[in-house]
């Protein structure tokens, strides 16, 4: 298993950074082993909803999970207010950092992630792990 550490600085796209790094790295079958940072706006689709919320203020981000590929990712995210309200869901594109985000990978090398629709499952394209 390999690692990588970076950061991401204001005003970046946190999913957007994410996968641009994927891409950069061609990596194929990873996760996301640790995530802190904070955040000034935030778009999460939350559970069985086919659409977006967005959220303004000034969030934690309390934890972060995932898989990554350049096949496609797919992570959660977990983020709380000044009252420490929390929320969770789908990362996608559209969160903006506010000071930090420092992000940990895990590169699996010995298998591909792919994402596709398998017959009589939920519907959506699904993880798939190939050998190497």
């Amino acid at each position: 298993m390999k690692t990588y550490t970076f950061r991401l600085k204001p005003g970046a796209d946190l999913f957007d950074s994410i996968e641009n790094f994927v891409s950069e790295q061609h990596i194929q079958a990873g996760c996301v082993l640790s995530s802190v940072g904070s955040l000034t706006h935030a778009t999460l689709r939350l559970a069985n909803r086919s659409y977006y919320n967005e959220y303004e203020g000034h969030f934690e981000i309390v934890s972060m999970t995932g898989t990554v590929s350049t096949n496609g990712s797919h992570i959660h995210i977990a983020i709380s207010d000044g009252d420490g309200v929390t929320i969770g869901g789908h990362l996608v594109s559209g969160c903006k950092i506010y000071t930090t985000a420092e992000i940990v990978l895990a590169v699996l090398e010995d298998v591909i992630y792919k994402r596709e629709l398998l017959e009589n499952d939920s519907g959506y394209e699904e993880l798939v792990v190939y050998p190497k």
